[in-house]
């Protein structure tokens, strides 16, 4: 990979190269059995990734697609309460401002989700919750099983974005009571970006509604799967789900428990190398929210800049990311996603530490030290 950039993002993620081997095939007929069996192949295994029983559908559209295909089929008209700590729960509650009657309970970003105000609103009639597990933004993890007994308390159904969990942490959408979850597909699975997968609960099913998207109508994705062996209802991008099934026969082998603990030694080794440094960690915590397992976020020092910092590690060839909106220039993350292992971590640690030092930051201790120390 040395004329490669390594990508140490919260996704996209580096593929091994069995996955990107996986999209170099000849074409296939998308209805014939031999998709079909790809298909059904990466359903069963998607589903203890999700902790799931329930149907689950790939689509062909990134982690945004399944966000609407959740609300645009199953939250019509109603009332939404979306949780709201960072970008991607701010999206899931603008996203269901177009379907239904959405309400924000907003949080400052990287900050305690209001749980106390949540059940008010359900008191209140909301019909709907939504969050995002695993807030990439701002690398904090939310108490998904709170919420859901919080929702499942007042007949409410869940929608959980575990779009950068599922594969590197914890994920179990029946346990915690998610009618709907979500996955994208070039985070923790290492796969290419473009296809997304979605899990839907009987209770979900018994509400879907009567007016819904057309190409990401979940009734058509039910009926084409209902199927033998199982279909899409559009043409789906088949070299993408090639290289699905190939990334997910990697968690398969490497077994799911084995990779979510390589992904918290990982994000630990990096939490190691913010505290030797001297740098604080972005997120504020209570003991019901967790630093994330797959991306760590940390305060910009005083008097570095997000583009020379960023800029020097990129000369050696890694990429890691900024803040997005108002945290641009104030933060940076760096993910511990996918195929990842201590050696990239190691690397773009020692490339981070050379930026800081070079830039006039003065660390505390060797980060890449505390962080080998870890992995």
């Amino acid at each position: 990979m040395q004329d490669e950039l390594l990508l140490m993002m919260p996704g996209p993620v580096p593929m091994p190269q069995r996955v990107r081997m996986a999209m170099t095939k000849q074409a296939i007929n998308h209805r014939g059995p031999l998709f079909g069996e790809i298909y059904e192949d990466c359903v069963r295994m998607l589903k203890p990734m999700f902790g799931t029983e329930n149907d689950i559908y790939v689509l062909s559209g990134s982690g945004t697609a399944a966000m609407e295909a959740a609300v645009g089929n199953f939250c019509v008209g109603k009332k939404i309460v979306s949780l709201v700590n960072g970008k991607f729960g701010d999206r899931l509650c603008k996203l269901s401002g177009h379907y239904g009657d959405a309400t924000g309970i907003e949080s400052e970003w990287g900050t305690p989700l209001d749980l106390t105000r949540l059940e008010a609103a359900l008191e209140d009639g909301a019909e709907v919750v939504t969050l995002v597990h695993n807030e990439t933004s701002v690398a904090i993890k939310n108490p998904a099983e709170a919420v859901g007994k919080l929702a499942r308390k007042y007949d409410a159904l869940f929608v959980m974005d575990c779009i950068t969990s599922v594969a590197g942490d914890v994920v179990e959408a029946d346990k915690w009571g998610a009618d709907i979850a979500l996955v994208g597909s070039q985070k923790c699975l290492a796969a290419p970006a473009g296809l997304s997968a979605i899990s839907v609960s009987d209770r979900a099913w018994d509400q879907i509604a009567e007016k819904r998207p057309f190409y990401l109508d979940m009734e058509a994705y039910r009926k084409s799967g209902s199927k033998s062996p199982m279909q899409t209802p559009y043409t789906p991008a088949v070299p993408l789900f090639l290289a699905l099934r190939e990334a997910c026969l990697i968690v398969e082998e490497e077994g799911l428990l084995n990779r979510i603990q390589r992904h918290r030694t990982m994000a630990s080794a990096v939490r190691a190398a913010a505290a030797a440094w001297g740098i604080e960690l972005f997120p504020v915590l209570n003991d019901m929210h967790e630093y994330s397992n797959t991306v760590t976020a940390m305060t910009m020092p005083e008097g570095i800049t997000d583009s020379d910092f960023r800029g020097m590690v990129k000369k050696t060839g890694i990429e890691f990311s900024g803040g997005q909106d108002h945290l641009k220039g104030k933060i940076f993350r760096i993910g511990t996603m996918g195929a990842t292992s201590a050696p990239e971590v190691l690397a773009v640690l020692a490339a981070a530490q050379h930026a800081l030092t070079s830039l006039g930051f003065e660390v505390a201790d060797d980060g890449v030290q505390a962080a080998a120390e870890v992995l």
